[in-house]
């Protein structure tokens, strides 16, 4: 007994004598047991519209309601007959036939933190530690290439708790790698990911020189130390091992290898330079990329935070939301716009858009009366947009009111809203997970009737 607890010992320590982190360790994986393999193989790029995007000036305009909630935007028609969304969105507009559009989303928290931790697991009351849709499709559906499964580009502030960077219940294993934060982020010249380089005290030769010593450590012939975990905790180490010195990760977050034509096509702001990383990493392999859409900050403002989206107007010192600040629409949208358009084209041009569905939507909307050139929290009813991966373009489901005020037609919760990604990304709803792989349904909720075909 001894000599196991010495070997184990030896072998778990393994993981920090090879100089890496669990999480790290773990999500550099081919595959894990209760992974689901049924089903096609796609992946995800979901836009975070982190703050609350104003559905009244984006995807859900009220040309006949009052001045004081209608605001100064105009519709304007799309590709799609009958289908109208705001002005400022031209480019999505001719666009319009490869998206559906969500205008009837609803839950019942208008919290930052509260409506985030809904939006990104799929559950109207979710647990402290219900795990987000990134690590759910880590655990079920890894990546079958040598790049990480799940990754998150840019962060969140500190308006939310930070369950975006650990996996929940299902363990640090399924917990996304990040990249970017505030002014650190793709846009940036020179950005470089960290992530897998070796510790400083670990250069690759002596990573190497270390892996082969702990090859020797081996079970020996007796049938415990010939347990499928330590088989596992082998496999484990040899996958992060060529993760750190392999150069398919590299390359993927290597914006340097893109043409200056494309970078430009996204935008040369966060949210474009984000979004075509995104598309690098799902290129590559990995199978579900959250996106922070951080538009940047204007040129002579000061940078306060990431939640572009966020917009209370005068009233909270952010300036109105009309305006072209780092809080205005006529700062965000052009870039949503731009970014948002130059990723759908991209996809589809790659033959990726069949496999990627492509998810834009925030914690909430914003409220109809718009108040000191603000609009606030509203979780009553938002909007969200789908593309790809099955879903019917040229679509609209659901309906708010007269004012955008509440639901009209054919709500969607947050738990139908997470069994439609999840059907459309091949994993059925009814799926058992949990920490012991069976307590829970990966959804509780029905796919939204309609939305692929």
């Amino acid at each position: 007994m001894n000599l196991w607890t010495r070997r184990r010992l030896l072998q778990v320590g393994g993981i920090g004598a090879l100089g890496l982190g669990l999480p790290e360790l773990l999500n550099a994986r081919a595959a894990v047991p209760g992974a689901v393999r049924r089903g096609p193989e796609r992946s995800c790029i979901f836009i975070v519209q982190y703050g609350g995007a104003s559905h009244h000036d984006s995807w859900d305009l009220k040309p006949d309601a009052p001045q004081d909630i209608r605001g100064p935007y105009k519709p304007i028609t799309t590709n799609v007959p009958g289908v109208r969304i705001g002005e400022l969105l031209p480019r999505l507009a001719r666009l319009a036939d490869r998206c559906c559009l969500v205008r009837s989303m609803t839950h019942g928290n208008g919290g930052h933190d509260g409506g985030m931790h809904i939006c990104m697991t799929g559950h109207s009351l979710p647990k402290e530690n219900t795990p987000y849709f990134g690590s759910v499709m880590a655990k079920l559906r890894p990546a079958t290439r040598n790049v990480p499964s799940y990754v998150w580009v840019q962060n969140l502030a500190g308006d939310v708790q930070p369950r975006y960077l650990n996996g929940g219940f299902l363990g640090a294993a399924y917990a996304p790698l990040r990249v970017g934060n505030d002014l650190d982020n793709p846009s940036v010249p020179n950005f470089r990911v960290g992530a897998f380089d070796p510790p400083r005290d670990v250069p690759l030769p002596r990573l190497h020189a270390r892996q082969a010593l702990l090859g020797r450590v081996e079970p020996g012939t007796s049938p415990m130390l010939r347990a499928r975990p330590a088989d596992a905790l082998r496999r484990f180490q040899e996958r992060a091992v060529e993760l750190l010195t392999g150069p398919e990760a590299r390359r993927a977050f290597d914006l340097d290898r893109e043409p200056a034509s494309v970078r430009d096509r996204y935008g040369r702001h966060p949210l474009g330079q984000n979004l075509l990383m995104a598309r690098r990493l799902i290129e590559a392999g990995v199978r579900l990329v959250s996106v922070t859409a951080w538009c940047g900050t204007p040129p002579g403002e000061r940078f306060r935070n990431v939640q572009t989206w966020d917009m209370h107007g005068d009233g909270a010192g952010l300036g109105s939301i009309f305006g072209t600040g780092a809080y205005g629409l006529g700062w965000a949208l052009p870039r949503v716009d731009e970014a948002v358009s130059a990723l759908l084209l991209d996809l589809e041009q790659r033959g990726l858009l069949a496999s990627t569905l492509v998810v834009m939507v925030g914690e909430f909307g914003r409220s109809p009366k718009i108040v000191r050139a603000g609009r606030d929290h509203w979780p009553s009813v938002y909007s969200a947009l789908l593309a790809g991966a099955g879903v019917r373009g040229g679509t609209v489901h659901g309906a708010s009111d007269k004012i955008g005020g509440y639901v009209r037609d054919n709500p969607v919760s947050p738990e139908d809203f997470g069994a439609t990604l999840f059907q459309a990304l091949g994993v059925p709803p009814e799926t058992r997970l949990g920490a012991d792989g069976f307590t829970h349904p990966v959804s509780t909720g029905r796919p939204v009737p309609g939305l692929f075909g």
